[in-house]
């Protein structure tokens, strides 16, 4: 299962956060800087309690002000070829 956490910080704080999240590699598989509402989006892999886990992990970086996770759902809308 794969989700994508946008990461919101406190102003100046991006590049701290950047180096706490580069060093957690079990669930994360990247991390973005991004314009927007948020500041940051990490892509996430692992099972649905990894994935939570994690993000109840980024809500302990006392940098980060608030986090949204989109997580990937399979939905079959008839678009395909059969």
């Amino acid at each position: 299962m794969r989700a994508l956490c946008l990461i919101t910080v406190k102003p100046g704080k991006v590049d701290n956060v950047i180096k706490v999240l580069q060093k957690i590699r079990k669930t994360v598989k990247d991390i973005m800087i991004v314009t927007g509402r948020a500041d940051i989006i990490v892509i996430l892999q692992g099972t649905i309690d990894e994935i939570n886990n994690m993000v109840i992990d980024f809500k302990r970086i006392k940098e980060i002000v608030a986090t949204e996770t989109l997580i990937e759902v399979e939905v079959d809308l008839g678009w395909s070829k059969p």
